[in-house]
């Protein structure tokens, strides 16, 4: 039977440490934990990593972060040669919290980039120094640098960014809402997640469970690093963090 962990990333993204009991650890090693503060691989963005204290003072050293049988079993796995708690076990949760902040940065920047860009996502990739999203676009004209310039005047207005709660019907009813022309979020909860940016989110609202900051500010220098073509209709915007290089 699958486990649920709580999720307290969905509330807090902020969240560096927090206190925990495992409650399984399945025939792999993976760590099943009752709450947790470490996002697991989802929608483009990497599973965090990361450390669990143990009460007599040793660490387990967290390489991946993975759901389960289900999105709400939450199993963390411990790097090669790690020690396994027992269930029960009072664990200390320590995140890499620089890494985490990097990708709450580059994915808030991708959202970003799909209000520059409002066309059906094909594919998404959040990464710790190179975002990739792949759109279908009819209008192959952008440029690496007209992208760039919208971006950063949308990093610099300083939006702010929370999320709010949606039922089932409410999204049946604003299809627009879903970006991704290949994934649907999931239906039956009878609540979807949204990330929204501006205040009531003039610019933005869209369904993710991922993490983002709290201002569009927060992500800071951003560029497009390369528009590649993948087909007839589909380019691949490649987002980096810092300025543009100099041609």
């Amino acid at each position: 039977m699958a486990h649920v962990t709580q999720a307290l990333f969905r509330d807090d993204a902020y969240l560096g440490e927090a206190a925990a009991k495992v409650v399984a650890v399945n025939d792999r090693g993976g760590i099943i934990l009752d709450r947790t503060i470490f996002y697991a691989t989802s929608g483009g963005q990497p599973g965090d990593t990361g450390l669990l204290r143990l009460n007599g003072g040793d660490a387990i050293a967290i390489a991946a972060t993975i759901t389960g049988e289900t999105k709400d079993e939450i199993i963390h796995v411990p790097a090669l040669g790690q020690a396994v708690p027992l269930a029960g076990d009072e664990v200390g949760l320590a995140l890499d919290w620089p890494r985490r902040h990097l990708l709450m940065r580059m994915h808030t920047a991708c959202h970003l980039l799909t209000v520059v860009c409002p066309f059906p996502i094909t594919g998404a990739s959040v990464g710790e120094d190179d975002s990739r999203i792949d759109f279908d676009i009819p209008d192959a004209s952008f440029t690496k640098e007209e992208v760039t310039k919208r971006l950063m005047e949308l990093v610099a207005a300083d939006h702010p960014v929370f999320t709010r709660l949606i039922t089932d019907e409410e999204l049946a009813a604003n299809p627009g809402l879903v970006k991704s022309k290949n994934v649907r979020p999931p239906n039956g909860t009878g609540k979807i997640r949204l990330v929204c940016i501006g205040e009531n989110a003039v610019i933005d609202s869209q369904p993710c469970g991922g993490t983002h900051v709290r201002s569009t500010g927060e992500v800071g220098e951003i560029h497009i690093g390369k528009i590649e073509k993948k087909g007839r209709e589909n380019r691949r915007f490649r987002i980096r963090f810092g300025s543009m290089p100099a041609q």
